[in-house]
C-alpha cells in the first residue's frame, strides 16, 4: 500500500489509491475480509472468489495491489471471516470459509481442519421405501409414485437423493437406482451465513468462536479449538445474514435477517429468539452500528432499529441496495455505515444523515472498510464486472459534515417571544392549586350529565327509528335527490344487511307539506330484499311553490299494516331553480 501513489477525488472525503477493472473478483460483502495473515502487521485482503458460480471458486489473498496467494475451493463460498482460534503466539488469524454442508479452516494459508454440520433426520417411510427397491420388491416407477407421495405428506423433507431422483426423466430412472439404491440416505444441510464471536474477552487479538447459520433454520457455536457444538438455537426460518456481539462466556447477541423477511435476535441462555422485528420487505443488508441495528431493504430504504426492536428512523434512498458493511474508526471514534446502490454509488450515512457519496464505474458488490496494510482507513470495494477498488480516507476529511440536511428548516429552532406571565394568569394558577378537588368534581359531574344527555337522545332515535339503520331489522337506507326543479327525481338506496333472512312485506312513506310539493307515489310497496344487495327505490317530487323556498321530506320504512316505522330518513330538498321569483 506504501507503493501507491494515492490521488485525490475532486476534493472529497477519499483518495483514489489503487483501481483494477480486471482483476476478475467476483464475490459479496460477506466473503471479504481484512487480516494480519503474516504477523507483520500489515493486513491482507482475504477474498472468497465465486468465480464463474460452477467452477473457479478460490481463496484469493492480496497484499497491496499484487495477488499473493490463490487455493482452490471444491464449493461456492457462503461467508468467510478471520478469527483467532488459540493463544498460540505469534498472533496469527486463522480464516474459515463457509462452503456447502462444512467449514475449511485455513492456517497460515494452509488447510488446517474440516468441519461438517452433523446429518439431519431422514423420514424413515423413505428409508423403508429405498429398502424395497434394494429388495427388489418395486420397480422405478412404483418407487417414484410412492416418493410423490411422501413429499406431499410427511412432516420429514425428503432427501437430496430422492428429490434428484423425481427430477429424473423416465429413461435415467433405472441407471440412477442400480446406482445409489446401495448406498445409505443422508440428509445434510448447508451453511448459509457465518460470523465470530468472542470467547471470553472483548480484545482485539482474543480468541473467537464461530457462529454459522444453515439452511434448517439453526445456529450453532463452535468451540474455537475442538470445533465442537457449544450451543445450539433454532430459528423460525432459514438465516441469510447475522450479526454477533457480545462473549460467549459472557453475554451475547445474535441478529439474524431470515429468508422469511423477518430480524430474530438470539440471547446467551435461550434457545429461541428473544426479540422479533418484522421488515415491510425483506432485507438485503444488516449492520450493527454501537447498540443499534441497520437494515437496508427492497424498498429502496435504510432502517434503524434498537436491540429490541424498536424502530429508531428510516432514510429513503435513490436507487436499490446492492450491499451493505459497516465503517467503524476506533481512532476517531466514528461508526457509520457503506452503502452500495445499483446506481453505481457508494453513500455513507450516519443514522439517517447522508455524510459523502462516492461514484463508481460500475456497480459495487461487496465493501469492505478497515486496516489493509498500515493504512486504517481504507476502503475496498469489488464491482460486478469483477473489478477492485481500494480508497484511502483523507486524515484532514470532516465526517461531520453532511450533504445533505433533513428535517425541520433552521428557522423552526429560532425561540419564539412568549410575554412574560400576566396578572391574570398568575390568580388563575392560584385558583387552581387551591381549588383543583372542586373543580374537578365539577368538571365529572358535568361529562356525566352529558353522557346522559347523548345516551338519552340515542335511547329516543332508536324508538323513533330517526337514523338511516335499523335497530330492530338488519336494514340500511340513504337518499339521493337529482335535478334543478320543479321537479326532482328521489332515489332511496334499501340494502338487507342481514346474513341469511330476506325481509319482506316492506313499505316506503313519505310525510312532506302538501303546499311546496307533490308527489306521484307517496307510498309504495317494496320487493323482497335479498341480504347483500341495494335496492333502489325511485319517485318524483314536485315542487308546486312559487317562493323560492324549500322543506324538509321524510322517508319511513315500515312493514305493510303497521304503523311504528322501522327506520326513518329527513330529505333536505334543495331550493327549486325552476320557477321565478
Amino acid at each position: 500500500m506504501a507503493s501507491v501513489e494515492p490521488r485525490a477525488d475532486g476534493g472529497g472525503k477519499w483518495l483514489d489509491a489503487h483501481y483494477d477493472p480486471v482483476a476478475g473478483l467476483h464475490t459479496f460483502s460477506s466473503c471479504v475480509d481484512l487480516a494480519d495473515l503474516s504477523g507483520d502487521g500489515e493486513n491482507r485482503l482475504v477474498v472468497g472468489d465465486l468465480g464463474s458460480g460452477s467452477s473457479g471458486m478460490k481463496l484469493k489473498v492480496y497484499s497491496g495491489t499484487a495477488l499473493t496467494s490463490e487455493s482452490t475451493l471444491l464449493d461456492l463460498p457462503a461467508g468467510l471471516v478471520a478469527f483467532f482460534m488459540d493463544l498460540h503466539e505469534p498472533r496469527i488469524p486463522a480464516v474459515a470459509v463457509a462452503s456447502g454442508p462444512c467449514v475449511y479452516v485455513y492456517k497460515n494459508l494452509r488447510p488446517y481442519f474440516k468441519f461438517t454440520l452433523p446429518g439431519l433426520e431422514v423420514n424413515s417411510l423413505e428409508q423403508d421405501v429405498w429398502q424395497q427397491v434394494r429388495e427388489g420388491q418395486i420397480d422405478p416407477l412404483t418407487l417414484r409414485e410412492m416418493l410423490e407421495s411422501l413429499r406431499k405428506t410427511a412432516e420429514v423433507p425428503l432427501s437430496v437423493r430422492s428429490l434428484r431422483f423425481l427430477s429424473l426423466e423416465a429413461g435415467d430412472m433405472d441407471e440412477f437406482v442400480q446406482l445409489h439404491k446401495q448406498q445409505p440416505i443422508r440428509r445434510q444441510t448447508v451453511i448459509t451465513c457465518i460470523g465470530t464471536l468472542k470467547k471470553s474477552t472483548a480484545d482485539e487479538d482474543g480468541v473467537s468462536c464461530l457462529v454459522i447459520g444453515t439452511e434448517s433454520s439453526e445456529v450453532f457455536v463452535l468451540d474455537p479449538e475442538a470445533f465442537i457444538i457449544l450451543s445450539k438455537m433454532s430459528l423460525p426460518a432459514a438465516p441469510t445474514m447475522m450479526d454477533v456481539t457480545g462473549q460467549f462466556d459472557v453475554e451475547f447477541r445474535i441478529t439474524a435477517a431470515c429468508r422469511n423477511g423477518n430480524i430474530y435476535i438470539l440471547r446467551r441462555d435461550f434457545d429461541r429468539p428473544k426479540y422479533s422485528i418484522e421488515l415491510s420487505s425483506h432485507p438485503v443488508g444488516l449492520v450493527r452500528v454501537g447498540k443499534n441495528v441497520v437494515v437496508g431493504c427492497t424498498d429502496e430504504s435504510l432502517q434503524g432499529f434498537t436491540q429490541k426492536g424498536k424502530k429508531l428512523w428510516k432514510a429513503v434512498l435513490t436507487a436499490p441496495i446492492t450491499t451493505l458493511a459497516s465503517m467503524d474508526l476506533p481512532t476517531r471514534g466514528f461508526q457509520a455505515v457503506l452503502v452500495g446502490l445499483a446506481n453505481c454509488e457508494v453513500h455513507l450515512y450516519q443514522d439517517k444523515n447522508l455524510l459523502s457519496t462516492i461514484k463508481t464505474p460500475d456497480v459495487v458488490t461487496s465493501i469492505c472498510f478497515g486496516r489493509y496494510g498500515r493504512e486504517d482507513g481504507t476502503l475496498v470495494l469489488t464491482t460486478k464486472g469483477g473489478g477492485l477498488m481500494v480508497k484511502i480516507l483523507k486524515r484532514t476529511a470532516a465526517l461531520d459534515e453532511r450533504e445533505s440536511a433533513p428535517g425541520p428548516p433552521a428557522s423552526q429552532s429560532v425561540r419564539l417571544n412568549v410575554p412574560k406571565k400576566t396578572k391574570l394568569y398568575v390568580d388563575q394558577t392560584l385558583r387552581e392549586r387551591e381549588s383543583g378537588v372542586a373543580m374537578h368534581r365539577a368538571f365529572q359531574m358535568d361529562l356525566s350529565r352529558l353522557r346522559l344527555a347523548a345516551a338519552k337522545s340515542y335511547v329516543v332515535a332508536l324508538e323513533c327509528s330517526l337514523t338511516p339503520m335499523s335497530s330492530s331489522e338488519p336494514l340500511k337506507m340513504n337518499a339521493v335527490v337529482q335535478g334543478l326543479g320543479p321537479a326532482f327525481k328521489l332515489t332511496l338506496n334499501i340494502q338487507n344487511t342481514g346474513a341469511r333472512r330476506p325481509a319482506v312485506n316492506l313499505a316506503v312513506s313519505f310525510l312532506y307539506d302538501e303546499g311546496l310539493y307533490h308527489m306521484r307515489n307517496p307510498y309504495m310497496r317494496i320487493p323482497l330484499l335479498v341480504p347483500g344487495l341495494v335496492y333502489p327505490v325511485e319517485t318524483f317530487v314536485e315542487c308546486t311553490s312559487d317562493k323560492g323556498i324549500s322543506d324538509i321530506i321524510k322517508v319511513f320504512v315500515l312493514h305493510e299494516g303497521r304503523s311504528s316505522p322501522l327506520l326513518t330518513a329527513h330529505i333536505n330538498m334543495p331550493v327549486s331553480e325552476g320557477l321565478t321569483l
